[in-house]
């Protein structure tokens, strides 16, 4: 078989998986969700997926970028350009990553800001960490989470404060969160009332913007219902 048979064989079996993926495609938003930890939250965001009936192929989960929120971002971008040059461009993309003691946070946030198509790409923060987030599935709290030196970093904290719910917790767990899809609906509300707060304190610790990620999956799941 000749160099120009392989190339055409090639090309074509190319064309033909990516019109397989369009096929699989539901008729609702393609979305990207990429997680700073490579356990924790991409098996949470895969429960709330299953939860709600989700296509994979519209939803896609990825934690293999590193720990740095600017990793984050940047694994995020090199996703959407892939896809974009295949002409199947995620609708949204969102970043999640924590503060805590990360270097590069607010350099992350930047990047967010202007990256490109304007309007995609979105970036769902927690001061200090995902945990906290957790955490609002069974008590409100405004306590700020700060390390000292010769202590437990902020995360550490709200890790130790999570035991108090979920005693034997430890990140990078998976399988543990279905039992949280019924308390819903509280760290919404709750999560909501402490963003409220940190912002009319002019502060962001601490806080999360995990509720707007899930409430969109939530609307997500109602098109299919």
């Amino acid at each position: 078989m000749g160099s120009e048979d392989l190339f055409y064989r090639r090309k074509a079996k190319q064309a033909n998986e990516l019109r397989r993926k369009r096929e699989r495609r539901a008729a609702y938003d393609k979305v990207l969700i990429v997680c700073e930890g490579e356990k924790t939250e991409p098996n949470y965001f895969r429960e709330l997926r299953n939860h709600y009936r989700l296509n994979t192929t519209n939803v896609e989960i990825s934690g293999d970028c590193g720990s740095a929120p600017i990793s984050v971002v940047e694994h995020a971008k090199r996703c959407y350009r892939d896809e974009q040059r295949k002409g199947l461009p995620f609708d949204r993309v969102y970043c999640v990553f924590d503060k805590d003691t990360h270097d590069s946070y607010q350099t992350a946030l930047r990047a967010v800001a202007i990256a490109k198509p304007k309007g995609t790409f979105y970036g769902i923060t927690s001061v200090p960490c995902f945990e906290f987030w957790l955490l609002l599935h069974f008590v409100y709290t405004t306590k700020p989470f700060y390390g000292t030196v010769g202590s437990r970093s902020g995360g550490d904290q709200v890790t130790a404060e999570l035991c108090k719910y979920i005693a034997d917790y430890a990140k990078g767990d998976n399988g543990r969160f279905e039992q949280l899809i019924g308390q819903l609906p509280q760290a919404i509300i709750y999560s909501q009332r402490v963003f409220e707060v940190a912002q009319a304190n002019n502060t962001d610790n601490p806080s999360t913007l995990i509720h707007v990620l899930v409430e969109y999956l939530q609307n997500l799941g109602k098109t299919i219902g």
